[in-house]
């Protein structure tokens, strides 16, 4: 094909360039969508979207209704950037689909429609409507005739005066298609006047028709009569993918008609469908193409039924399934660009170049929405759209063609420099220069040009192929690629090496944990060729200065030798050495099993456990002992005194323990036990035989000559006889107390126990002056036995709460007089029955105690230290309250007194002094 001169110069300039212009073609960012604009707006314009990218930028124009909108109304029309301004919009003039064309140098596109309404909504006319005159009884329906208006609209009737609305319920209905106002049965209290309220629901305008008068006639009431229905949906209905559906249906009748819905397939409602306004609405969102199909509407009363059925339709607006994408493509070249789409029904398609219809001839077809351009030119380059429809809607798919035309050029897709293989390979040298179109390719071997023969093939994409390469082939190849606009070379080297093989390589080893051992890789290779050794272990990479305790590479520059030093069970698995080169690779594998001397288990025990059950415990056998896969343990055991041994295994290499059950197992009777180790290579030695006892047998007897003893408010001795003990019990445990107060239910009760022989516990922190009640039981290891026979104790009353009063002191060096005030209990405490004197010297920190039924004591001690005394209360339910503390110093003087409000100096001594006491008891009442 011949170009015109103009079109090769610039081409030429293109190629200069190296691509460095980055030119595209226009794309859209933002296109038009439909909008309505409010008649009497405040807003005074309106403004239609529209921006593209694009190098050069693009520039913009409109049309409306398919005609240009020139400059000569530029005064009604505003061109900011892309976006479209319409100032002072009118219905007339303005009304209509608007599109936007972008255009640069490299072609134009044109956006989707954007469709331009007017909402508005006018009077209606006042002239006044005819008084409607029914029957008690009697249906009927109020008309509303909406006024002119352009945009969506929603109904409501006035009963008698604002804003007293008609409720709807099941008797009442109003229709936001038809906008009329239905009653199913006229009531007395339905009698007035009725006005239609409409509202545009974009511009929120509402006007009010004319009052209907509603009277009822004199000549009596309506009898009963089947359902009329008189709101129901077209027998046919459209509905697109994605809306909600809403089908309305209401029917007169006496006495009023139900309602109800249903698919006349039978099919039940999925759970989106919603019945609304007493089911006199059915709303589907979201509809998709199973909710097509015929709906039915049942009005049924006592006195009959009537159905309306309507079919709803499935449709949807194209939707993209494969769009267009740019392409550049070689003069002379063939282009094959398919869009397809979806929707119902199936789209058409048809094509735009530069905004314009696709101009087809013999070498440009179009077939099913793909596009067909044979040898294609320069001219064909532009801005290319795919328009898919269908007459719910149309969807643009836009991409940019550019066809290229170039000389051969190496610059972005070089050859490689160097090849290297090695004898008797396959090698194929690449020679892909970019051109357009294709360029022609031939080659030579230094000034020798290369002939197409057995081992030697001209690929169809330029390359050379070289079958069974041997040492002659080095050598330098040149590539001269060649179109009608010009040529261009480039050249590899090709490199033949001998193969790499392994000369020494690793075997499977069997070592010991500890050992140290070599892993060989020897090779010969090529001396033109660096090699590489790595090793793998387990399928990883083995890092020489992670584990460089234990892994070394050790030899020449021919050996990859891996040394492993102090082995450990860890180290057992595959180990892999791989040698790679720069031309070929190989490898080798060899398995390494690491092995421990064989150990059985220790620490074999058992015992305890439930009737009938032998238990035989050890310490399991660690990780790094276990000496290989398929670790388990083999327990044998056999009653003492029998020959044949019971074994069985335990296939858990961490399980510590083993349970034998067995009705037949007497309970603590003695029984021998070993636990030996296995794994899949065999068993190994058992443990030494030890005695194990089964399982006790739970105490059968309840103790006997129970007692409970209160011994303060907070605390109880409970005693009683050891039980009779057998051998089948094993070894007793002890004693578990139970027990409870009269406040509270035995479920709930407390427990402590005892161990040993020990026959009585002690209750503490009981709460006083209650009834507690207590049982007793034996338990060993098997379990517990039987309750003793419930008996009771009732906790003291709690001590008094006042502590003694006015505690007096008279000291000599020789002794010391104390009185006190009287401690009367309340009705609810213990009865004091004496008091207890407690003193010690400042430097003793234990304490002595004078007991006296009285209110004084007298204390023969030598004062030569520091005193401290206090004084309480006794009663059965134990101490009471204490009295204030009390320091009378050291005797300096020959006498001397005080009292718990005395202010006192405290003289410490360091040594002990002994005390010779005795008291004197005054008379306490």
């Amino acid at each position: 094909m011949v170009l015109p001169w103009k079109q090769l110069i610039l081409l030429s300039f293109i190629g200069c360039l190296g691509g460095e212009l980055l030119l595209q073609g226009p794309v859209f960012i933002k296109e038009p969508n439909n909008s309505i604009f409010p008649v009497g707006s405040e807003d005074k314009k309106i403004t239609l979207t529209c921006e593209a990218r694009g190098n050069p930028s693009p520039h913009y124009r409109w049309q409306l209704n398919g005609s240009h909108i020139g400059n000569s109304v530029s005064h009604h029309y505003k061109l900011n950037g892309g976006n479209l301004t319409i100032m002072n919009p009118n219905r007339d003039w303005d009304t209509g689909s608007y599109q936007c064309f972008a255009t640069n140098s490299l072609g134009t596109i044109v956006s989707r429609e954007a469709r331009l309404q007017f909402a508005y909504l006018e009077n209606f006319k006042t002239k006044m409507r005819s008084t409607v005159s029914v029957r008690e009884g009697q249906g009927v329906v109020l008309l509303c005739g909406p006024p002119p208006h352009s945009g969506e609209l929603s109904y409501a009737w006035i009963f008698n005066e604002y804003p007293s609305f008609v409720e709807e319920d099941s008797r009442r209905f109003v229709s936001q298609e038809t906008g009329h106002l239905y009653i199913a049965k006229v009531e007395p209290s339905d009698v007035g006047n009725y006005t239609c309220v409409v509202t545009s629901t974009v511009t929120s305008t509402r006007v009010l028709g004319s009052p209907t008068p509603l009277v009822l006639r004199a000549d009596g009431v309506m009898g009963e009569y089947e359902p009329k229905i008189e709101v129901q949906f077209p027998e046919a209905l459209p509905a697109a993918k994605g809306s909600t559906v809403k089908l309305e249906c209401f029917a007169l009748g006496n006495p009023v008609p139900k309602i109800n819905w249903r698919r006349s397939d039978g099919m039940p409602f999925p759970n989106k469908i919603k019945l609304r306004k007493f089911n006199g609405v059915l709303e589907i969102p979201n509809f998709q193409q199973e909710d097509a199909g015929s709906y039915e509407c049942i009005a049924e009363n006592s006195r009959g039924r009537n159905v309306a059925r309507g079919r709803l339709t499935y449709y949807a607006k194209p939707h993209w399934v494969q769009l267009i994408k740019d392409v550049d493509v070689a003069v002379e070249d063939n282009l094959f660009w398919e869009c397809r789409a979806s929707g119902k029904p199936k789209p058409s398609y048809r094509w735009l170049k530069n905004g314009e219809a696709l101009v087809l001839e013999e070498r440009i077809q179009i077939e099913n929405g793909a596009l067909t351009i044979s040898n294609l030119s320069v001219t064909d380059s532009g801005m290319f759209q795919c328009i898919a429809e269908n007459k719910h809607g149309l969807v643009y798919s836009s991409a940019e063609l550019k066809v290229v035309a170039s000389a051969p050029d190496f610059s972005r897709n070089p050859m490689k420099k160097l090849v290297q293989v090695q004898v008797g390979s396959l090698v194929i040298l690449d020679c892909k220069p970019r051109a357009s179109p294709r360029a022609l390719s031939s080659w030579k071997k230094g000034e020798v040009t290369v002939q197409e023969h057995e081992r030697f093939s001209l690929l169809s994409d330029g390359g050379l192929r070289i079958a069974n390469v041997t040492k002659a082939d080095t050598g330098t190849y040149t590539c001269t690629a060649e179109n009608q606009f010009g040529r261009a070379n480039g050249t590899t080297h090709l490199i033949v090496t001998e193969p790499t093989r392994i000369t020494l390589a690793p075997s499977n080893m069997d070592v010991s944990v500890g050992e140290s051992v070599i892993l060989p890789c020897q090779v010969q290779h090529d001396p033109l060729l660096d090699i590489i050794f790595t090793w793998y272990f387990n399928g990883s990479l083995t890092d020489f200065k992670k584990d460089g305790s234990h892994f070394e590479k050790v030899g020449g520059s021919s050996s990859g030798d891996l040394m492993i030093r102090n082995i450990q069970l860890k180290h057992s698995g595959k180990y892999v050495c791989m040698v790679q080169s720069g031309v070929d690779s190989v490898s080798s594998a060899a398995q390494l099993i690491v092995r421990v001397p064989e150990v059985p288990p220790s620490e074999v025990s058992g015992g305890g456990g439930s009737r009938s059950e032998l238990v035989i415990t050890w310490d399991p056998v660690p990780e790094e002992l276990q000496n290989g896969e398929g670790f388990g343990y083999v327990v044998a055991f056999r009653p003492l005194g029998v020959t044949n041994w019971i074994q069985t295994v335990v296939t858990s290499p961490d399980s510590p323990r083993y349970v034998f059950r067995n009705e037949s197992i007497i309970p603590f009777s003695p029984y021998e036990v070993k636990v030996g180790v296995y794994n899949n290579k065999g068993e190994g030695p058992f443990s030494p035989v030890m005695t194990v006892f089964s399982a006790e047998e739970e105490p059968t007897v309840a103790p006997s000559q129970v007692s409970a003893q209160s011994l303060s408010s907070s605390e109880i001795e409970v005693s009683w006889n050891t039980i009779p003990w057998k051998l089948s019990n094993g070894h007793l445990l002890g004693y578990e107390v139970q027990y409870w107060n009269n406040r509270g239910e035995e479920e709930s009760s407390s427990k402590i126990k005892v161990t040993g022989n020990e026959t009585s516990a002690r209750l503490r922190g009981l709460k006083s002056n209650l009834v507690y009640y207590t049982a007793v039981r034996a338990y060993n290891s098997a379990g517990t036995g039987p309750f003793s026979d419930t008996v009771n104790a009732t906790t003291k009353k709690t001590p008094p709460s006042q502590p003694p009063g006015n505690v007096v002191w008279n000291a000599t060096d020789t002794k010391v007089l104390l009185n006190w005030e009287q401690v009367r209990a309340m009705e609810n405490e213990s009865e004091v029955t004496g008091y207890k004197v407690f003193y010690r010297t400042s430097s003793q920190s234990h304490t002595q105690v004078l007991n006296t039924n009285k209110t004084s004591a007298e204390l023969l001690l030598p004062i030569k230290e520091d005193y401290i005394i206090e004084v309480k209360a006794t009663t059965d339910g134990g101490d009471g309250t204490s009295s204030e503390q009390i320091r009378i110093p050291r005797i300096t003087n020959m006498d001397a007194r005080g009292s718990t409000s005395a202010i006192l100096i405290v003289h410490p001594m360091s040594s002990y002094i002994p005390m010779i006491l005795f008291f004197i008891v005054n008379a306490l009442w």
